[in-house]
């Protein structure tokens, strides 16, 4: 099986588009409360640590992900949703055969979800990797857990 939640590029260029423009425009906001208020200085540090963990925040959750299961080796890929075609400084691959996968699990936090799996390198030792697919819809999500539980109950099915 072979998924991936490219759809949502379009719509986080949307919102660094909107960062750039509350960039932009917040200097004129803070400019206007210096002539209404005389001294805008909390107000200006506080509208910056506001942007700037926002930014921080879109930067962190949005990333492109992609299952490929297909084949003899699962392919786990994610990789930053801004720039990505010119150079991948924030790209992670895990590629492994299925004999080899132990475990999975999905986290779910309050806006940031994790799939952790498990899976056992060439000296047996059991090893972590963790993917943010935050942004992968619910529906594809159920047929990742569904392919990643049918390897896994296969792998336990051989080791008996």
């Amino acid at each position: 099986m072979r998924t991936n939640n490219a759809h949502v590029k379009k719509i986080i260029v949307s919102i660094y588009f909107i960062l750039l423009v509350l960039a932009i425009i917040l200097p004129i906001f803070i400019d206007s409360l210096r002539l209404f208020s005389g001294n805008a200085t909390l107000s200006s540090i506080s509208f910056a640590a506001l942007f700037f963990g926002l930014f921080f925040l879109v930067h962190f959750i949005c990333k492109f992900f992609e299952y490929d299961s297909d084949g003899e080796k699962v392919i786990l890929t994610n990789k930053g949703l801004l720039l990505s075609e010119y150079f991948n400084y924030r790209q992670h691959v895990l590629e492994f055969e299925k004999e080899s996968l132990i475990a999975y699990s999905i986290k779910n936090y309050i806006i940031y979800r994790t799939l952790a799996v498990y899976i056992k390198n060439s000296r047996g030792k059991k090893r972590k990797e963790t993917f943010n697919i935050t942004l992968v819809t619910r529906r594809k999500r159920r047929y990742i857990r569904q392919s990643l539980r049918k390897i896994v109950k296969s792998n336990q099915k051989k080791a008996l």
